[in-house]
C-alpha cells in the first residue's frame, strides 16, 4: 500500500517562504519520479515541479516557468520524503498543493499513479 501525506501548508505573506513536505510509505521514493502539482479555486490542476528517480549519477529536476527560480523540489532518501521549498511567494501561488509519485518523469498528471490529499497554501497580506 502506497500512501503520500503532505504537510507544511499554511498562511504566508507575499514575499515570504514556506516549505512543504511529502512523507511516503509503501514505496521507496528514490526509485521513482516525484512531482508537485497545485490547484487553485476554479482552475485546473497544474504542474509545479518534478524530480527524477535516483541513479548513480544523481537525479534531475524541472520546474514550471511560473515558479522557476523561486521554488525548489528535493528528496531526502534517508527519510523517504519529498519537499518543495517555496520562496518569494506571490498571491497567485495560492492553491492546494499535491505531491505524487510515478514511473515517468513528466509534467503530465497521467504519468503518476499515487497522490496525496493535498495541503493548502494561502499567500495573502
Amino acid at each position: 500500500q502506497v500512501q503520500l501525506v503532505e504537510s507544511g501548508g499554511g498562511l504566508v505573506q507575499p514575499g515570504g517562504s514556506l516549505r512543504l513536505s511529502c512523507a511516503c510509505s509503501g514505496r521507496t521514493l528514490s526509485q521513482y519520479a516525484g512531482a508537485w502539482f497545485r490547484q487553485a479555486p476554479g482552475k485546473e490542476r497544474e504542474f509545479v515541479a518534478a524530480i527524477s528517480s535516483e541513479t548513480w549519477t544523481g537525479s534531475r529536476s524541472m520546474h514550471a516557468d511560473s515558479v522557476n527560480g523561486r521554488f525548489t523540489i528535493s528528496r531526502d532518501n534517508a527519510k523517504n520524503t519529498m519537499s518543495l521549498q517555496m520562496n518569494s511567494l506571490k498571491p497567485e501561488d495560492t492553491a492546494t498543493y499535491y505531491c505524487t509519485t510515478g514511473v515517468a518523469y513528466s509534467v503530465s498528471q497521467g504519468a503518476y499513479d499515487y497522490w496525496g490529499r493535498g495541503t493548502q497554501v494561502t499567500v495573502s497580506s
